[in-house]
């Protein structure tokens, strides 16, 4: 698959490198695993004088052993034999300070297997060495946690030490649409649609589709639902590594979560679980869930709901986890048809949030989310709003156009006018009709 998007981010990366051939630089890049960091950095800077290197979990002298000779193959220099990875980096510090290079740390959280006081010792020979030092020191790392414990801890020792950091995003709507257009132009809204249920802009799964042909929807759902299948066992492996042991708790409450049980009190019920320190820990410290409340709702409210902010593990947990017993037999048919059965329901509610994100992506608006009242009353799938100059957009959303009907919608909206008076009301009705527009 050629390389989409991301222009901002491959700019910003080619001037910190113009930058680090005066200044010593460290920029660090987060971003969920398979969302394209890697391969944003080979695009940015190509092969001359970078060195890449991928930390694995293995002993601190053969990682070691390792990055030297890779710095051999890549600079052509005799860097010598270590056994300590603070040793083997003050002397990669001294060869920057004789001639400028980009070197990039990828996974860079697996240093904590390697040795924990790792950490504290680059970060005194960083500190010792970064005022002639000429490096472009990119550091790399997937595990969301770990990283910003690493770098937004006041506690830990690298702390303010990176002079540019860096999240990267899922794939905004035009690109998945580029994409679609490049590679299948006769697709669907409901194609379309699929390929961002799946993906959520996600750029490896993207790429898993488009080299496996599937465009269509149905393509789509066969080749993420079919033996051998890349996505089967994805949600397992992204996650257990953040939750460790406690991995059975959390993925019960995002099974429930991803099955509409979105409520603490709902999620309790579901699961069994009390569930109050575990969500809060996927919403701020694993950044997985999202914490959202009627538009106009007091900040204290405790009108509050939880959506999982990932569209595939939204898919994931809400079917493949699910019936895990049925994957474990090989009985992916049974999941098929379980997808389908409940496809335009699932696939409704993704619609929703794909305009939601729409609207955000417009950049008009400062607010955009959705309303409803107590005990689920006048529910409304979409708010816009633009504060500054008081106007407010309010949408329905149905995979089919004739369900919607903007007078039940007015209906729905007058407590929302009322207490908005004077505000400019637009209405919308947005069906897959209008995913193109």
């Amino acid at each position: 698959m050629k390389f989409y998007d991301r222009e901002i981010e491959t700019q910003t990366l080619r001037k910190i490198e113009e930058t680090s051939r005066q200044y010593a630089q460290m920029t660090v890049i987060t971003g969920r695993r398979r969302i394209g960091k890697t391969t944003l950095i080979k695009h940015a800077y190509g092969a001359d004088d970078m060195i890449y290197f991928f930390v694995a979990r293995k002993s601190e002298t053969l990682l070691c052993a390792e990055l030297a000779d890779t710095i051999r193959d890549r600079l052509g220099e005799e860097i010598g034999e270590f056994t300590s990875m603070a040793k083997l980096f003050s002397a990669i510090m001294q060869i920057a300070k004789r001639r400028h290079f980009t070197l990039v740390f990828d996974e860079f959280q697996n240093f904590k297997y390697v040795n924990e006081a790792f950490f504290s010792e680059m970060q005194n020979v960083w500190d010792s060495n970064k005022q002639e030092a000429r490096i472009n020191l990119i550091i790399c790392g997937s595990l969301y946690s770990m990283m910003t414990k690493i770098f937004d801890d006041r506690k830990e020792p690298l702390y303010g030490r990176a002079t540019s950091r860096m999240r990267l995003r899922e794939f905004p709507l035009r690109t998945l649409r580029e994409i679609m257009n490049d590679n299948y132009p006769d697709y669907t809204p409901d194609d379309l649609l699929a390929m961002y249920m799946i993906t959520g802009g996600v750029a490896k799964y993207v790429e898993q589709l488009v080299q496996a042909g599937a465009f269509t929807k149905d393509k789509i759902l066969d080749s993420v639902l079919s033996f051998g299948s890349y996505f089967i066992e994805e949600g397992k492996e992204l996650l257990s590594d953040e939750f460790g042991k406690d991995y059975g708790n959390y993925f019960s409450i995002l099974s429930a979560i991803a099955s509409g049980f979105n409520e603490r009190g709902e999620i309790k019920s579901y699961t069994g679980i009390e569930a109050g320190g575990y969500l809060d820990k996927l919403e701020n410290t694993y950044d997985l869930l999202y914490r959202y409340r009627p538009y106009l709702a007091a900040l204290g409210s405790r009108n509050v709901k939880y959506g999982i902010k990932d569209n595939f593990l939204n898919f994931w947990f809400r079917f493949i986890y699910k019936y895990r017993s049925a994957v474990e037999i090989g009985n992916l048919n049974y999941v098929r048809e379980k997808v389908g059965a409940d496809y335009d329901t699932f696939s409704g509610w993704i619609l929703e949030r794909y305009f939601r994100q729409f609207y955000r992506e417009t950049g008009l608006y400062n607010i955009v989310t959705n309303y409803w009242e107590k005990d689920g009353r006048n529910e409304i799938d979409l708010i816009a709003v633009n504060e500054a100059d008081r106007e407010i957009i309010i949408g329905e959303i149905k995979r089919n156009k004739s369900r919607i009907d903007l007078h039940k919608l007015e209906a729905k909206s007058e407590t929302i006018c009322r207490k908005q008076k004077g505000w400019k009301v637009g209405y919308v009705g947005l069906s897959l009709d209008d995913m193109e527009s």
